[in-house]
């Protein structure tokens, strides 16, 4: 019986925007087992996808009120849901595997479960790669763009920062992934911002502590100090930005070792490299987290199809011989986080 809910929980969560498919290995229903008890899988499946009262979950599943808001409480503690609050009210909803539950796992995250989540990762990204609509993109740093005519507002990153009330600021979990796994990055830790309900999930579960925009704009310096590539949620209204590097973050991990990494980001703009300007001194290449200029007889240039527009080369280049051009035919992104994952859900079939 314990085996079958998790097939089924299996089952349920592919349900759910993200995906979570099965594998030949099971290695799914490992991570499952690690994450909820036969009992927890069983209430999570009588969730909605949409945040709901613990009143009006109880009189839909047929439990004792203060006996359920226990039990759901316990289940966004772990990570394993997702709580809203509105005032006083907790709201809770099943959450997709990634993005969701899995950055969750921020404080419960120990070498088995980043060993299990690494044999896992390509099936994941299968599943994402086959829907248009990604979840995350790659948003230029605005120093790269201050020059830039006409820059849509929601690529003017700081802005978006400053329109937000409640902001959070964590540790990235795909660096504390990789040092678990041995692979220690020297990159910055703390710089994996979240806003609204994101941010309150955060701060209420200890994962994360609340700040203010200038706090935040000051991990945004940070961040671009570093070299680490800005990546919002693919909406108009963000509700997190992480803050990458491609030796951690599995979307550019894997966008690295792709041919043309344009292909598989989400992003509006893209470098361009004047050779007349540019002196060969190479820092826009050290600079690049996806080895997309190379050096040439007299100059550099950029690599067809590998810029994914984050903007890193032009904040370091002294002759600013690097700019970025808008890419054609883009279009704005969903207006909500929710709008993104309903569009990748339709794509899905669901």
């Amino acid at each position: 019986m314990s085996e079958d809910v998790y097939t089924r929980l299996r089952e349920f969560m592919d349900t759910l925007p993200g995906g979570y498919p099965a594998t030949p290995s099971g290695v799914e229903i490992k991570l499952l087992k690690k994450l909820f008890t036969p009992e927890q899988a069983e209430l999570t499946m009588k969730l909605d996808r949409e945040p709901e009262e613990v009143q009006s979950i109880a009189a839909r599943i047929g439990m004792d009120e203060a006996e359920l808001a226990e039990k759901l409480e316990e289940l966004a503690l772990k990570g394993c849901i997702f709580r809203v609050r509105d005032g006083e009210k907790r709201l809770y909803q099943a959450y997709q595997f990634v993005v969701g539950v899995y950055e969750f796992q921020l404080n419960n995250l120990d070498r088995e479960f980043a060993e299990l989540f690494e044999e896992y990762l390509p099936h994941i990204g299968l599943s994402m790669a086959q829907v248009k609509t990604s979840q995350m993109r790659v948003i230029p740093l605005e120093s790269s763009v201050e020059a830039t005519p006409a820059v849509d507002t929601y690529n003017r990153l700081r802005d978006l920062v400053r329109q937000q009330e409640v902001i959070s600021v964590e540790n990235c979990i795909c660096r504390k992934e990789q040092g678990l796994l041995g692979n220690e990055c020297e990159k910055p830790k703390e710089v994996c911002i979240g806003f609204g309900d994101f941010a309150q999930f955060y701060i209420d579960n200890g994962m994360g502590r609340q700040i203010s925009v200038d706090e935040a704009l000051k991990v945004l310096d940070t961040a671009e100090e570093a070299g680490l590539v800005a990546s919002p949620t693919n909406s108009q209204k963000i509700e997190a930005i992480c803050c990458c590097c491609s030796c951690c973050c599995p979307i550019l991990r894997f966008a690295k070792l792709a041919p043309r990494p344009t292909d598989m980001v989400t992003s509006y703009y893209e470098a361009k490299l004047d050779p007349d300007e540019c002196t060969a001194c190479g820092l826009c290449a050290d600079r690049c987290e996806m080895d997309a200029i190379e050096e040439g007889d007299e100059a550099y240039g950029i690599v067809d199809g590998r810029c994914i527009g984050c903007g890193l080369c032009v904040a370091e280049c002294p002759t600013e011989a690097i700019t970025m051009v808008a890419k054609p035919g883009t279009e704005p992104p969903p207006a909500t986080f929710d709008d993104t994952l309903n569009r990748i859900g339709a794509e899905r079939g669901l």
